[in-house]
């Protein structure tokens, strides 16, 4: 579909799902069909966007050109904003139409849904639920199929919840690698901007788009060591008590987990005891202040104007005294290092995203006491600097259930290596005639890059033809410096191979040109730039790293060996490759014969 049929569907798909407390703001269809066309003329002259097409919808805490940033209180903004937020401006650079600004709960405060002039937001599904919150609007305009994408935001779970609510996927990245400029604060020390879509693969485009700092943001760059990948048999930490959950959800964790299991994950069980009291702080301690800092002046001048609860909060918070803010964040600063040395040996940590799927009639008769249940396993993330992949995992009654894979900052590759084998495939709930795609989930394998590399992490592909293919004994050098698995590969036919006498054996790959050369297979890696130089400074001799030209014709970065030590080898290019080489060694056949083949090209790998 071009950009403006998509647009076209969203609108009727709108206009047909009679779902209006989803929307603060649409913008009037000539609009996004505009910019619907101007994609579509981009890319006919052969343009390159990422997102050519999708639609979008963004929370209105986060500055839509054009549209007043209320944050769910009309009276706190009603002149529009006269540019979009960095992360909302790369969306539409990247060829996304963004349609309109979704409701939320008021001042981003709440994870229910509910506390907005506008209405509840209902669950896709069943009207009488909560949708979540406080991206309410954001994750039901994706599950009901009105968007590809919506922006969220996500202080204390706000952008996890309501994707777990919703059966949808949430990213919530490291924080500060999405600019959050032009965004209103709720607690600006550990706001982030989120993104959800319906699939892992979607999200993931669209956080790297949005992710990314630049001169003109504040944005938090990526640690040069980030991983690009989990390992292939990670351990994941899992909580030994589930405190908050039914029968029913604990039933649904455990089968999340027997998935994990099932493609070679190994689970170790931790005390969540550091990790919930840390939680506990965001709301019930000092750190509550920053609530103040963000509205407080706005709130306290006008507050029969604000939701009654989002007040009682915003007011309370301007309460807590300088000493009792400095004493909890001493507080989490213990708690955060307990928490890791739980996660000790620990690739990530899953947990059920949230504890229960509320009515609206619940919420309302306890709105404090629900929604504090709810950021049960999500208001500790931010607190200490983890990253989060929400996914759907099935369902716990008729409830749909969800589950978070946590990791350590700038580990969000890792996270959602993770999150793709426990996620269950789900049906769509979109609306006839909507113009988003069925949710699919690949496996790791099949997985684009992740996103970080879209997002300022630099990486090289890396050509292996010996010890450090997948199964062999070096391999680990690679995964242990995060580097990801493409796939197998093929040189041009430029190339010989012998087998070097090194501990443990290594072939070596010389370069001798058309005539004397031939194709010879291996594997491709991605790793990161900074650890490609620290793999180099660990790399002994004979070897070295040089550009190979695969059979595309390509120039990758791959291994080739030192002249005096490939004459010396034993010529196994007859092979193709070294595991056919070691078969045949292993099966009790001669070796081949020392290579006599020119050798005047082979030190240039």
């Amino acid at each position: 579909m071009t950009a403006v049929e998509r647009v076209r569907a969203a609108y009727a798909a709108i206009e047909a799902g009679q779902r209006p407390e989803v929307w603060i703001f649409l913008r009037p269809m000539a609009e996004s069909l505009a910019d619907a066309e101007a994609v579509d003329v981009l890319v006919a002259a052969g343009g390159e966007l990422p997102l050519a097409g999708l639609v979008a919808a963004v929370k209105n805490n986060v500055d839509v050109a054009g549209l007043p940033t209320t944050a769910g209180c009309p009276t706190y903004s009603s002149t529009p904003a006269t540019k979009d937020a960095a992360a909302v401006a790369r969306l539409r650079a990247a060829g996304a139409v963004v349609i309109g600004a979704t409701n939320l709960d008021q001042f981003a405060t709440g994870l229910v849904g509910t506390r907005s002039p506008h209405g509840a937001v209902r669950d896709a599904r069943r009207p009488d639920r909560i949708s979540g919150g406080s991206s309410a609007g954001s994750a039901v305009a994706v599950a009901l199929g009105l968007v590809d994408v919506a922006v969220g935001t996500d202080t204390a779970g706000s952008g996890r919840v309501p994707a777990a609510l919703q059966g949808i996927v949430g990213i919530k990245p490291t924080y500060g690698v999405v600019p959050t400029d032009g965004v209103v604060p709720a607690c600006r020390s550990y706001d982030c901007v989120t993104v959800f879509a319906r699939d892992l693969d979607t999200a993931s485009a669209a956080m790297g788009v949005m992710a990314g700092a630049d001169e003109t943001s504040g944005a938090r760059p990526f640690p040069p060591d980030a991983p690009l990948a989990a390992p292939d048999a990670p351990v994941v930490a899992v909580p030994r008590e589930l405190p908050a959950l039914s029968a029913q959800w604990q039933a649904a964790f455990r089968a999340a987990c027997e998935r994990l299991v099932n493609h070679g994950v190994a689970l170790k069980e931790i005390d969540l005891g550091p990790f919930l009291s840390a939680a506990r702080l965001l709301y019930d301690g000092g750190l509550v202040a920053e609530r103040h800092e963000a509205v407080g002046a706005f709130v306290d001048a006008h507050r029969d104007e604000v939701d009654t609860t989002v007040g009682a909060i915003v007011a309370a918070a301007g309460e807590v005294t300088a000493s009792t803010l400095l004493a909890d964040r001493a507080r989490l600063a213990t708690l955060t290092a307990r928490a890791m040395a739980e996660l000790e040996g620990c690739d990530a940590l899953l947990v059920p995203t949230t504890t229960e799927h509320p009515t609206i009639a619940e919420v309302n008769a306890e709105p404090v006491t629900v929604n504090a249940r709810l950021g049960t396993y999500t208001n500790f993330c931010n607190l200490m600097d983890l990253c989060a992949v929400a996914v759907p995992s099935g369902t716990a009654g008729e409830d749909q259930f969800g589950v978070s894979v946590i990791a350590r900052p700038g580990a969000d590759a890792v996270a959602l290596d993770i999150a793709r084998l426990v996620i269950e495939r789900r049906e769509s709930v979109a609306a006839p005639g909507t113009a988003a795609a069925p949710a699919a989930a690949l496996a790791p394998a099949a997985a684009p890059p992740p996103w970080p590399t879209s997002a300022g992490l630099t990486a090289v592909k890396l050509l292996v033809v010996g010890a450090h293919l997948r199964g062999q004994p070096l391999a680990w050098q690679l995964t242990d410096r995060g580097a990801r698995w493409i796939g197998p590969a093929r040189t041009a036919p430029l190339y010989r191979l012998a087998a070097l006498d090194t501990t443990p054996p290594k072939p070596g790959l010389a370069r001798v040109g058309h005539e004397d050369g031939t194709a010879i297979g291996g594997e491709l890696w991605l790793i990161g730039t900074a650890m490609l130089g620290d793999f180099l400074a660990a790399l002994p001799a004979p070897m070295s790293l040089g550009a190979v030209t695969l059979a595309d014709g390509t120039e990758v970065v791959g291994f080739g060996c030192a002249l005096q030590a490939w004459r010396e080898g034993e010529d196994i290019t007859r092979h193709g490759d070294w595991p056919t080489y070691l078969g045949y060694v292993d099966a009790g056949s001669p070796s081949t014969s020392p290579s006599t083949s020119s050798t005047s090209d082979a030190a240039r790998v």
